[in-house]
């Protein structure tokens, strides 16, 4: 088991190295190593809850594969719950759940109840204990009205939450999270999110959260870590984050009409389209004295936050290092 002052999850100097193959010449084909992580070192804790972002192909998924077990690592060390993920992933699938926002792990032509049940009789979980645990998530997740539809027929939003009930069924200690936001709703997203955040409150499940949402990472993580090309480029706070990369936020403001670009302090206007003006600031700053001043100042119809997007996050914290 993993001391007290060791994490549930724990990677030093992780590597995973692919050989791909591809023509070189009518008749030859060459071999080349594309190393998708490259020496990755982190810790977390149990209970936390903790984003690890980064651009597509930056390794995020190859990571969690890694730490599933369906990968096994070319070098380096990793440890969940003090279990090596690729030599004893079946005592490991009793401690992790699992929530891929692209694919689903219910059974697409069986009733939402019926894969539920497929989970409670693969996991061995006890009649109370798997009672009790669907209970709450219908009852949190809002499913109770799906239990008998079919997974084919679900919307998006609902197949999720299906998915992430799937997934705590049997009480695991860590829950990996891959996009679990993507192409939802509101509503949807914000059930999502509420859910999270009471199940790592009160059962301090330990989450790790792979997003491209900047959203979900400022409404549930404390702790954000980037890799990009298959390195850890940041590991801390998001305010630090953004500061890193001085990336910044934009107020897409609508007005009554079309006048002169808006003047706040703090701000700058970046573009006019008629009465739309879309103003940048800093995104570790306040949208809400902006807002205000341009409400009493300006013939206000509307107005928008758009959150920084994380490639442009990441490019910037390129630029700043030289890299």
């Amino acid at each position: 088991m993993t001391g007290p002052d060791r994490g549930l999850i724990e990677l030093d100097g992780v590597e995973k190295v692919f050989d791909v193959r591809r023509k070189a010449g009518r008749l030859r084909r060459e071999k080349r190593q594309v190393r998708a992580v490259d020496g990755i070192s982190f810790r977390v804790a149990r209970g936390e809850m903790v984003g690890y972002i980064g651009p597509n192909g930056a390794g995020k998924s190859t990571t969690i594969k890694m730490l599933t077990g369906i990968l096994t690592p070319s070098a380096g060390r990793l440890r969940v719950a003090g279990l090596d993920p690729s030599r004893e992933r079946t005592r490991l699938a009793q401690r992790i759940g699992v929530v891929f926002g692209q694919r689903t792990t219910l059974w697409w032509d069986l009733p939402l109840y019926d894969s539920y049940r497929l989970a409670h009789r693969m996991y061995r979980i006890p009649d109370a204990r798997f009672r009790e645990n669907l209970d709450r998530c219908v009852e949190l997740l809002d499913l109770g009205a799906l239990l008998d539809v079919p997974v084919r027929q679900l919307s998006l939003g609902q197949r999720m939450r299906g998915d992430i009930a799937a997934a705590l069924l049997h009480d695991p200690d860590v829950l990996y999270l891959d996009e679990p936001t993507i192409g939802l709703d509101v509503i949807s997203k914000a059930k999502v999110r509420e859910f999270l955040r009471d199940l790592n409150t009160e059962r301090a499940t330990t989450i790790l959260l792979t997003t491209h949402d900047l959203t979900d990472i400022e409404q549930l993580c404390q702790r954000v870590m980037v890799i990009d090309q298959g390195r850890l480029m940041y590991d801390g706070a998001l305010a630090g984050l953004h500061e890193a990369g001085e990336s910044e936020r934009t107020l897409v403001v609508d007005l009554e009409r079309e006048i002169p670009p808006v003047r706040v302090e703090g701000a700058r206007v970046v573009k006019v389209e008629g009465p739309r003006q879309w103003l940048s600031f800093p995104a570790s700053a306040s949208a809400a004295p902006l807002v205000a001043h341009i409400a009493q100042e300006y013939p206000l119809v509307d107005l928008s936050v758009r959150e920084p997007d994380i490639e442009a996050v990441i490019a910037r914290m390129y630029e700043g290092r030289g890299l």
